[in-house]
């Protein structure tokens, strides 16, 4: 089973942007990376389905996890009755999540270790998250921005040491930049990734009862939680803090794409990153709590950042003039 039977139908309808990145990766990579990514997908699949309780989320993950670690799947059929998604994509993912058991146990031992390790701290993170919102009808939030940073490792910077760990057993020299300082700086481009994504979900968490920034700096700031919905626009400095620190993070996910010697890697890494900061600035023009609405780079958008690839594939120059700009 490879990316281009099973994983690229089911990448394609869960990610298009995603699935573009996957096949811009040198081609040993895409088979670990991609069926990664689908897990992960399937684990925050189950940790969002609505239509079960907290505690059958819960214990979903549970036993999700386990079948991961194990590769024993009796369990599967039970989780699969209770696990629904109104999304055609995650439906399918989840309806196919035996054969990508089926493929994480083909894959050789050392990428099988390293999703095994990964899922392990996604699934921590998403169990956290269940228990930390639960099911109280009202708006929760984080305490305070050591949660929030716990929170951002735990689902997306552990994710950007993986990658490294990856990259280094199939590309040994693949950065000019020494494994524990890539690891850091790749665990930050992780964590800015979803950082944006925590910004421009605001308004969709609200609804369900969750917030993700910090309850000590909106009392600070003289806001609640609850604020956020009846006030929005007063909030502006604290999520503002929180836009100047994805951006922060991004400019380790420039650090990181400028020291690849790889320009398969380096355009596929540089699709995400681009991305991301289109996104940051379209936030700063639509509020995504002032507008209630998502905020989505137009495809126009992800066929430049295509195009810009190449160039940059091949030369920080261009990518340097980019980030100028």
């Amino acid at each position: 089973m490879t990316t281009s039977d099973l994983g690229g139908p089911l990448l394609a309808s869960v990610s298009r942007s995603f699935y573009l990145t996957i096949r811009l990766l040198p081609a040993p990579l895409r088979d670990p990376i991609g069926l990664a990514y689908l897990l992960a997908r399937a684990s925050d699949t189950i940790a969002d389905s609505a239509q079960a309780s907290v505690s059958v989320r819960f214990e979903a993950l549970t036993a999700f996890n386990e079948m991961i670690r194990t590769g024993v799947t009796d369990s599967l059929p039970a989780l699969q009755e209770v696990i629904h998604s109104e999304d055609k994509g995650e439906s399918e993912l989840v309806k196919n999540l035996g054969r990508c058991l089926q493929w994480l146990e083909s894959l050789k031992k050392s990428d099988r270790d390293e999703i095994v390790r990964v899922m392990e701290i996604i699934i921590r993170g998403q169990r956290l998250d269940l228990q930390r919102f639960g099911e109280t009808g009202q708006i929760i939030a984080l305490q305070t921005a050591a949660e929030l940073d716990e929170y951002t490792y735990l689902v997306a910077g552990c994710v950007g040491e993986f990658w490294t760990r990856l990259c280094l057993l199939h590309l040994p020299r693949y950065s000019t930049i020494e494994t524990e300082k890539l690891c850091r700086i790749g665990l930050n481009f992780g964590k800015g990734l979803q950082l944006v994504n925590i910004l421009r979900d605001m308004p969709a968490d609200l609804r369900a009862g969750r917030c993700y920034l910090p309850e000590d700096e909106l009392r600070a700031a003289g806001l609640s939680p609850e604020s956020l919905v009846n006030a929005p626009q007063s909030a502006h400095p604290v999520i503002e803090r929180w836009l100047i620190q994805a951006g922060d993070y991004l400019q380790d996910g420039h650090r990181y794409i400028a020291s690849l010697n790889s320009g398969r890697l380096r355009a596929a890494c540089f699709l995400p990153w681009y991305l991301g900061l289109k996104t940051l600035r379209l936030m700063r023009e639509q509020p995504p709590l002032e507008t209630g609405r998502k905020v989505k780079v137009p495809r126009s958008t992800v066929r430049k950042g295509l195009l810009l690839a190449l160039p940059i594939a091949f030369s920080n120059r261009s990518l340097n003039a980019l980030v100028r700009t």
